[in-house]
């Protein structure tokens, strides 16, 4: 058997649980899994002493281009991306132009193509002006899916009333991913932003703007029979009203709300720690983990949302919200692997068997014959500590600067292409748009 790569002695995290194996693979495919004995490959990786995983999925990432290149563009993004181990990433619609048509959805993959380190998918942002074209912009080649932005958002990209909500719901079948903030009462709070300082960020946007807008979707949501992904919740209270709409209703969490809590973040941190939803108390940290303890939690994603130095230090509320998180998700959950917060197969779940399998996405998030070839390699002993020097994201800064991990990515491959290894970056880009499920024959 030809091989083009052959990976020997990883600690393989998979279906089979976790046990030393080696890895085949050809044309960008897992073509055998086990003691492979004496293959021989054009290239062959001992990765002893290496955990390896599914290629990690962050379907949630905010990489500005086109419109806002100065934070972050496709390139930037992507390479932080790989870099922190991460295979594959859905891009959000919140750009200028909005990604709510055909053409812009399109001319973003056109940019992706021969630039993005990491493969990729793109949502198409809802409007009120696009509702009726939304069953056809869904399943256009590289489409993610659609979203939703409950609260606050760029251009037209609001849907705050529920007529056009069900509407939005009602025209089309692919699963719609939620940012669940309610606009009715952001509006009415907005004074409370005005005085305090960045403090005061989770008393404006409050447990209850959140837990509103959830109740109202998932009613939507049981109404229509639409299947909804619950972006970044953050608090107890919805992960208890979410756990009785499982059957329509997945959820996910970030490392930035897993690891954070207020009011030692905003006094460490200051507008680096403002984010919507925001971080919050330790209470619902605590919460969020009990759900995911559970099984409510069904994705981490990074919600990579990056700004300026210049722009974050700006006095509260003229700060933007939004923190890079792309690079450092993996080190993060993996250093919560290490100090007992979940397990090494829950962390596989979570970052990539998870996003496949809620997004049906095809070919990915399993190590399994037949399946793209897409590892992330980890060094699970590894002690470090992130600084700025490591960080690709063009804004240059992360909340977690200066924070010491055990645990570190040391290896990157995306269809079998070793994009990055040992720190060093690959010559050329190779991704290539996400195929899902549901769109095979559209393609």
């Amino acid at each position: 058997m030809t091989l083009d790569l052959l990976i020997r002695n990883a600690v393989c995290v998979s279906h089979n649980g976790v046990e030393l194996a080696d890895i085949a693979v050809r044309d960008g495919i897992i073509v055998a899994l086990g003691h492979l004995g004496h293959a021989e490959a054009a290239e062959v990786i001992n990765a002893n002493g290496l955990h390896l995983f599914p290629g990690v999925i962050d379907t949630q990432v905010h990489f500005r281009e086109p419109g806002a290149e100065q934070k972050e563009d496709l390139e930037s993004g992507s390479r932080a991306a790989v870099m922190g181990g991460v295979t594959t990433v859905f891009e959000m619609p919140n750009t200028k132009p909005a990604t709510s048509t055909i053409k812009a959805l399109k001319d973003k993959i056109q940019r992706a193509t021969g630039r993005m380190w990491c493969d990729f998918a793109f949502y198409v942002g809802a409007t009120a002006g696009n509702v009726s074209r939304l069953a056809n912009l869904e399943r256009q080649p590289g489409c993610a899916g659609i979203k939703i932005f409950m609260g606050s958002s760029t251009g037209d990209l609001l849907v705050a009333e529920d007529e056009v909500l069900e509407k939005v719901l009602a025209n089309g079948t692919r699963r719609i991913a939620i940012h669940a903030e309610d606009e009715g009462r952001l509006i009415e709070r907005k004074a409370l932003a005005e005085t305090g300082g960045v403090a005061q960020h989770p008393v404006w946007r409050d447990e209850q703007t959140a837990i509103l807008a959830t109740e109202r979707i998932l009613r939507i949501a049981r109404k229509t029979g639409r299947r909804i992904h619950v972006l970044h919740v953050t608090t107890e209270d919805e992960m208890a009203i979410l756990a009785a709409y499982k059957d329509i209703a997945t959820v996910e969490v970030t490392p930035q709300h897993l690891t954070l809590s207020a009011p030692d973040c905003y006094e460490e941190l200051g507008s680096y720690a403002q984010m919507n939803p925001p971080i919050r108390d330790e209470r619902h940290r605590q919460g969020l983990w009990k759900a995911l303890a559970v099984g409510i939690v069904d994705v981490i994603g990074s919600d990579h949302a990056p700004h300026e130095k210049e722009m974050k230090a700006k006095d509260y509320p003229a700060s933007p919200s939004g923190m890079p998180g792309v690079q450092t998700l993996v080190p993060l959950m993996i250093d919560h692997v290490n100090k007992g917060n979940l397990s090494l197969e829950r962390f596989m779940d979570l970052t990539s068997a998870g996003p496949a399998r809620v997004f049906n996405i095809a070919g990915k998030g399993r190590l399994a014959v037949g399946y793209d070839a897409d590892f992330t390699l980890i060094d699970l002993k590894k002690k470090w500590v992130i600084e700025e020097d490591w960080l690709q994201s063009k804004c240059g800064w992360s909340p977690f600067t200066g924070r010491q991990i055990v645990g570190k990515p040391v290896g990157t491959f995306v269809r079998g292409n070793k994009v990055v290894w040992e720190g060093a970056l690959a010559e050329t880009p190779v991704g290539q748009p996400v195929r899902f499920q549901e769109t095979l024959g559209h393609e």
